[in-house]
């Protein structure tokens, strides 16, 4: 990337000292999601974490050190074990299997079907814990921003073949994932900059288009979202092409340390790549920046999303 990323701004700056807190921890994203899915999976038993120790012959400590991540090898017969205490359906048991495989790389490729089953979301376990997304996207409307009959037209397109009764399913539950942003006790925070070409992209119909471009509109007038248009005249702001991708955070300590490091998530066609090395997540920090400033600011992003509504109503 060019100078222009060493711009000195204020998440990059937090990230930074995350940086310094978490390098030596190496807590990676397999892991700390292993850890996630089993304290989940004990609490909604009743279990206290001393409680479930003993019954593993565990120590309180070593399962905290793995509800926590920073076990760097879980074997498959623990996780098994854990399970089967904690009364896990089998298709959990197969995906937290998987993620007891693949818990050391810094950057991690999760390929759709390999090793984790499909219908394990591993992203919907991170986006659950996540306090803050901050996301481009250059190719659809964020699905927590995506209303119900976009969400039917684009879902089934990368879905050929699914039984309608699947694709149904996966709608409901893109509808349900929303209550994380419209929720009154402590919503998510998202900061999304959208580039105007998913705007005049066709998903459905000219109707649909309309609906969903008001929608996004409404959207961001909540407190909790900022919303922001990448004009087709900014050209590339970062210097080269970009595709989308969204940086999770998961909240601070009482002193403002990060309680879990923050990662990158970018989805390709046949899987997905995470990634919590702290450089990288601030080289994609540095570059939300540069596209931010070269976006519309959130008060003519809502105009122009209100314009589009009403050319796309028109033209039905």
């Amino acid at each position: 990337m060019t100078e222009l990323f060493k711009t000195d701004v204020t998440p990059g700056r937090r990230h930074r000292r995350m940086a310094e807190s978490t390098e030596s921890a190496g807590s990676t994203v397999p892991r700390r999601q292993l850890g996630r899915h089993l304290r989940e999976l004990r609490t909604s038993v009743g279990l206290t974490i001393e409680a479930a120790a003993d019954l593993m012959q565990w120590s309180f400590a070593m399962l905290q050190r793995i509800e926590k991540g920073q076990v760097d090898k879980v074997r498959d017969v623990d996780v098994k074990e854990l399970c089967r205490i904690y009364q896990a359906e089998p298709g959990e048991v197969e995906g937290l299997i998987g993620l007891a495989r693949q818990a050391n790389a810094p950057e991690w490729w999760h390929a759709y079907g390999n090793v984790i089953p499909d219908k394990f979301d591993v992203y919907m376990g991170l986006e659950n814990s996540a306090k803050r997304l901050t996301l481009y996207q250059s190719e659809l409307v964020p699905g927590l921003l995506q209303t119900p009959r976009y969400a039917r037209t684009q879902i089934p397109v990368g879905l050929p073949g699914e039984p309608p009764s699947e694709i149904e399913r996966r709608v409901q539950l893109r509808i349900k994932r929303q209550s994380l942003v419209s929720r009154s006790v402590e919503p998510l925070q998202l900061d999304v900059v959208i580039h105007e070409s998913v705007l005049r992209t066709v998903i459905g119909s000219r109707e649909i288009m309309a609906e969903q471009l008001k929608a996004l509109a409404d959207a961001s007038t909540r407190p909790n979202v900022s919303l922001r248009i990448l004009p087709f005249e900014a050209g590339y702001p970062t210097g080269n092409q970009i595709g989308p991708f969204t940086i999770m955070e998961f909240g601070t300590d009482r002193k403002g340390r990060p309680l879990e490091p923050p990662v990158v998530y970018i989805e390709g066609f046949t899987g997905a790549l995470y990634i919590d090395r702290p450089k990288t997540v601030q080289h994609y920090s540095d570059a939300y920046e540069v596209v931010k400033r070269a976006a519309l600011d959130t008060q003519a992003s809502r105009r122009l999303l209100r314009e589009l509504a009403k050319e796309f109503g028109r033209e039905q």
